[in-house]
């Protein structure tokens, strides 16, 4: 499932300072998920802006409608009557959500309210990684259902690399090695011969693998021991 992370509170107030009147439109779908841009989020990302134009004394409306899901037009629909009414839309969906929605409103400026992350899990409430780069060349049924392009620090085809050290990447010793897991997950379904299967290799880009903690969960998350957060996320890896 699509992984959003909200974008900054000042960027997103940045964005809708020149509008007096404003629709934030949140998404039903994945970002509703994974607590970035359902009806929950639109509202408390509203009370945020009211508050902070306040304090500015600068006039502002801005009004909450959450749609099923931002990626399908004939859901859509429903904000025909309702759209024409505000300056200006924010769009609490992933990069797709919001792109069909300034596709449905083309005179209508649409704001991205979300950074949508990757295609992930959820490891626990609040706690995100990445599974899936969307690359357009799964080979998932040759490695035993195992990526080995998010998976694989070097994201690659065919594995394993002269770096590997037993069990771990060379990368860090507490990164597993995905060829190792690839290895014993084909032999252990009877089809080690896939790995001797040579594939063409591809050229990636943003090869580390995505993990993220939803705002409002870092506490939850964060390690008593020296490094926080991301001594978390270099473990979980």
């Amino acid at each position: 499932m699509v992984k959003g992370k909200r974008k900054p509170f000042e960027e997103i107030k940045d964005m809708v300072r020149r509008h007096r009147k404003v629709l934030n439109v949140g998404c039903g779908g994945c970002v509703s998920v994974c607590y970035a841009g359902g009806m929950k989020e639109v509202n408390i990302l509203n009370e945020q802006l009211r508050a902070s134009f306040k304090q500015e004394d600068v006039p502002f409306i801005i009004d909450a409608y959450t749609v099923e899901r931002q990626c399908n037009q004939d859901l859509l629909a429903e904000l025909d009557n309702v759209a024409p009414k505000y300056e200006a839309m924010l769009s609490m969906a992933c990069g797709a959500g919001c792109q069909y929605l300034a596709e449905r409103f083309p005179g209508i400026p649409v704001y991205p309210a979300i950074n949508t992350m990757f295609i992930g899990v959820d490891k626990e409430i609040g706690l995100f990684e990445e599974r899936c780069r969307a690359c357009g060349s799964c080979v998932l049924g040759l490695t035993g259902g195992i990526c080995p392009v998010t998976r694989c620090a070097k994201s690659l085809f065919n594995g394993p690399c002269g770096g590997t050290n037993q069990t771990s990447c060379e990368v860090s010793k507490d990164i597993p090695c995905a060829w190792y897991d690839i290895y014993f997950r084909l032999k252990e379904i009877g089809q080690l011969d896939n790995i001797l299967r040579v594939r063409e290799p591809m050229q990636w880009k943003n090869t580390t693998r995505g993990v993220f903690v939803q705002e409002g969960y870092e506490e939850r998350f964060a390690p008593k021991e020296k490094g926080g957060i991301s001594k978390l996320l270099d473990r979980i890896h």
